[in-house]
């Protein structure tokens, strides 16, 4: 038997129970219906108050720092957002801030989100899709983005929402793969 692909996702909810946390763990299990697979789940939610005032990657605790070497070597990462405003809470930018600049080169990854109506549904194009473009991460082309219409006591309730969670795990599977040696570097160019 083949060794099971190292799925991460990461829960920008920042309060429990959360949507978010539903929608990301909705994913993660439809992955793991149709793959072998070693999940590690990150909920900010526990996290945010570690990493609030922190600067520099150094000054964390041990359990944040493995929690970033885990996206870092992530097979695939899946990474699910509460939307504020149009974009994405603070604290899960930050947390992202913290990821090495390297450390998602080439790497899939399944955006997720959740807002309180479809008018915020483009969170996924205009503020997840380029933060994941920075890290040189190969975003799928099926994201997922939930209303909270769609949810009922915290779990995936509606019918067109599991049908696009299935679509989006199904357009995943073929980007699973077993990372090899060391992740390209950034070729830094420089003007004349």
């Amino acid at each position: 038997m083949s060794q099971p692909f190292k799925v991460v996702a990461v829960s920008g909810g920042l309060q429990r129970p959360s949507r978010t946390y539903a929608l990301v763990q909705a994913v993660v299990d439809g992955i793991a219906r149709k793959q072998a697979v070693e999940v590690e789940l990150i909920e900010l939610a526990e996290t945010s108050q570690l990493i609030g005032g922190t600067l520099r990657r150094d000054a964390l605790p041990a359990s944040v720092q493995a929690q970033l070497d885990a996206v870092e070597s992530a097979d695939l990462l899946i990474v699910g957002t509460p939307t504020f405003r149009a974009s994405y809470p603070g604290l899960f930018k930050h947390f992202f801030d913290l990821v090495d600049q390297n450390g998602l080169i080439d790497v899939p990854v399944l955006l997720t989100a959740t807002g309180g109506s479809s008018r915020h549904a483009l969170v996924l194009e205009q503020a997840l899709r380029p933060l994941f473009s920075f890290f040189q991460s190969l975003t799928l082309p099926i994201g997922v983005f939930a209303t909270d219409a769609e949810f009922r006591d915290y779990q995936v309730a509606d019918a067109g929402l599991q049908a696009r969670i299935d679509l989006a795990v199904e357009r995943a599977l073929p980007w699973l793969r077993h990372r090899t040696g060391t992740p390209p570097q950034l070729v830094q160019v420089r003007a004349a």
